[in-house]
């Protein structure tokens, strides 16, 4: 199973799911909830500057997850949105348990193992970085 091609097709597959599950909450902080919304949220669970930090997590969510689903800047966006989700099962999910139903650290653990698995694997060749990495100077 040690394949490129292999290779390649469960990282664009892995990439191209979390994108979707990242730009899918952002688009929700932004357009569904709306920031003000998710600002009394994130303040109801102290996170510290909730507004900024609001505007933030629905921005990196939602340019993150789309340039996941590209593979473009994938190792740094990963690393960054693994941050990110370390963040909220701090300030979210910590304490609830583990069950997605109870709040529990269940979603965040996913989410952080498999941008773990992009950080250290790469956005593999069918991606952006993949064909500027392969292209001639």
């Amino acid at each position: 199973m040690d394949r490129p091609a292999i290779r390649d097709a469960a990282l664009l597959i892995l990439r191209s799911v979390i994108g979707v599950v990242f730009v899918a909450h952002g688009y929700q902080k932004f357009f569904l909830l709306g920031i003000t919304e998710v600002t009394g949220q994130f303040s109801a669970l102290g996170i510290p500057q909730p507004k900024l930090s609001a505007v933030l997590s629905a921005s990196g969510e939602l340019l993150g997850g789309a340039l996941l689903i590209v593979g473009l800047l994938t190792t740094f966006v990963a690393g960054a949105l693994a941050l990110l989700m370390l963040a909220a099962l701090y300030f979210v999910h910590m304490g609830n348990g583990f069950f997605l139903e109870d709040t529990g650290l269940e979603y965040p653990l996913v989410l952080i193992a498999s941008l773990i698995v992009v950080i250290v694997f790469g956005s593999g060749r069918a991606s952006i970085d993949g064909v500027l990495s392969r292209a001639e100077l």
